[in-house]
């Protein structure tokens, strides 16, 4: 088994195949720092490439998934070094969108206790998301007399329906888990004692996947959202293709040799399958 490296602002935490990526300033409410940005950074990294990893969970120490953005460290310690401040953002942006999004594994954002400002970020970024129902929600920009800037405004608007969007941008108001899984802004929301498990529970779901398959398909959605009929046609057959040629496991012919010749594959048919 691969060593876990350690951080000083992020834990790492196996449970079988799936691991957990755990901003790690509980104190902080884990509000995110530019240390703790270089640390996702690499942990993220790390965790791509982990040959044991097949999901990955990111969440927060300490009861609550994260505050937002350290506004004196992030905004105040580096206000007269430009370069320092840009790397700051670039480290920030690195992780939360770019990383997350384009993780080869599914991810999954594990939302208990604050998930503000920023913090929104990785949760629209992750594949999926579960919420404790009493998780605290809040889009606080406004009421600092700026706007949900580094891309919140944008991700929000990828995942919130555009009412709601613009209302709690707008108003800073607070949602709990509960509303936000009505609102699909999280899969679903469950009481915080049942949330690992739940979390869990879809972990090993997914680890039971054929890995390429969930990759390419993960892939698929993300990119076919922004594409018109065509485009889409066009590009999911190609993906399609490329994913017969590199899957070493031939798990579609695998499946479909069990589904029509063997008779032993019935995904989700039941009592229907023939």
């Amino acid at each position: 088994m691969a060593e876990v490296p350690t951080y000083e602002n992020v834990k790492i935490e196996r449970d079988g195949a799936t691991t957990f990526v755990i901003l790690n300033r509980p104190e902080k409410r884990n509000a995110m720092s530019p240390a703790l940005h270089v640390d996702m950074c690499n942990a993220l990294d790390w965790v791509s490439e982990d040959d044991e990893t097949k999901v990955v969970v990111v969440t927060g120490a300490g009861g609550h998934f994260c505050a937002g953005q350290d506004l004196k460290l992030f905004f105040r310690a580096n206000e007269n070094d430009p370069k320092a401040q840009r790397k700051t953002g670039d480290d920030s942006q690195a992780w939360r969108w770019n990383k997350l999004s384009r993780c080869p594994k599914p991810t999954i954002a594990m939302v208990h206790g604050y998930c503000f400002g920023g913090g929104f970020t990785p949760v629209i970024a992750c594949d999926f998301a579960i919420a404790a129902d009493d998780a605290t929600f809040g889009l606080s920009e406004v009421n600092w007399g700026i706007i949900p800037g580094g891309l919140v405004a944008w991700c929000v608007t990828q995942i919130m329906n555009y009412r709601d969007a613009l209302y709690y941008c707008c108003t800073g108001e607070r949602f709990s888990g509960k509303e936000a899984a009505a609102m699909k802004f999280v899969n679903k929301s469950v009481p915080v004692a049942e949330l690992k498990n739940a979390v869990l529970e879809l972990a090993r779901n997914l680890e039971r996947k054929n890995p390429l398959t969930v990759r390419y398909t993960k892939e698929a959605v993300r990119s076919v959202r922004g594409m018109d009929q065509a485009q889409a046609y066009d590009y999911l057959d190609a993906k399609i293709l490329a994913l017969k040629q590199v899957d070493p496991d031939k798990g579609g012919d695998k499946a479909m040799k069990q589904f029509l010749d063997e008779k032993s594959f019935k995904p989700g048919l039941g009592e229907y399958a023939r």
